[in-house]
C-alpha cells in the first residue's frame, strides 16, 4: 500500500465569470486554502496567501489600500475591485492529489480541470485569459493547451517577448452562420516566490537593475502586469 495522498480540492468556484471581460487564470491556491488553516495575514479568497504576489502587485498598479489579513473586509475589498474592472477569476484545476502537501504545480498527480473551454463558449463577454505563469508542465497555460487539443483546437502565437501573447479562434454560432471569436492569452510571469529565480534570469530584469540597484523583482512584475490589467 502506498501512502494516502492528498486530496487538494480548489476550495473558491470561478468569480464574476458572467461580466469579466478579463479571466486571471491559475491552478491551485496552497493546501491551507482546502483544510480552512490559514495564517493569519491570509486572505480567504482567490489568491489570498500572505506569500503570493498578485494582490501587492494590483495593490500598486491601483492604490487600492487592501488589508492582508483574514477579515470578510479584505475578501470585499477585493471582490469590489474586481468587479469595478470587470476582471473575473477562474483556476483551471478543479482538483488534485499529493504525496507531499506543497503547492508546487509539478506535485499534482491526477489532476481534474475545469472545463475553462466550455466557459469561454458560454460566456461571450470573457476576451483574455491572465495566465499566472508559462506554459511549464503543469502550470495554468499547459493544461489549457490540453484541453484545447481535445476540441481540435490550438493558440496562435501573437508574440514571443515575455510575456508571451497567443490568440485563439473559437468556433461560434450565430444566426446558423458559423463564424469565429477572438481570445486573447498573456502568459504573465507567476506571482509567486518560487517564479523569482525566472525573473532574476531575464535580460530585460538584469537591464534595469543595472540601472536602478534598487530595482526588484516585484517591481518587474508591476511594470509588467500593468499593461496588461
Amino acid at each position: 500500500m502506498g501512502a494516502r495522498l492528498f486530496k487538494h480540492i480548489h476550495p473558491y468556484e470561478p468569480f464574476l465569470l458572467s461580466r469579466a471581460t478579463k479571466l486571471i487564470v491559475g491552478t491551485l491556491p496552497p493546501p491551507r486554502f482546502t483544510t480552512g488553516k490559514l495564517k493569519p495575514q491570509d486572505v480567504d479568497f482567490c489568491y489570498g496567501s500572505c506569500n503570493g504576489m498578485l494582490w501587492p502587485i494590483l495593490d500598486q498598479i491601483f492604490d487600492l489600500g487592501l488589508k492582508y489579513e483574514t477579515t470578510s473586509e479584505a475578501v470585499e475589498q477585493r471582490k469590489r475591485f474586481l468587479i469595478e474592472k470587470k476582471i473575473g477569476v477562474c483556476d483551471i484545476v478543479q482538483s488534485a492529489e499529493r504525496e507531499k502537501i506543497d503547492a508546487s504545480d509539478l506535485g499534482m498527480q491526477n489532476v481534474v480541470l475545469r472545463d475553462l473551454v466550455g466557459y469561454l463558449k458560454k460566456y461571450p463577454n470573457i476576451e483574455t485569459l491572465l495566465f499566472t505563469g508559462g506554459n511549464s508542465k503543469n502550470g495554468p497555460e499547459y493544461f489549457f493547451r490540453r484541453q484545447l487539443k481535445e476540441h481540435g483546437l490550438k493558440l496562435e502565437v501573437v508574440s514571443n517577448e515575455v510575456p508571451r501573447i497567443h490568440q485563439l479562434k473559437l468556433p461560434v454560432t450565430s444566426d446558423g452562420i458559423e463564424k469565429s471569436r477572438i481570445v486573447r492569452t498573456v502568459s504573465l510571469i507567476a506571482p509567486s516566490g518560487a517564479a523569482n529565480r525566472a525573473v532574476g534570469s531575464l535580460q530585460a530584469y538584469k537591464d534595469l537593475k543595472s540601472k536602478n540597484p534598487e530595482f526588484n523583482t516585484l517591481d518587474f512584475r508591476v511594470m509588467q502586469y500593468r499593461e496588461f490589467f
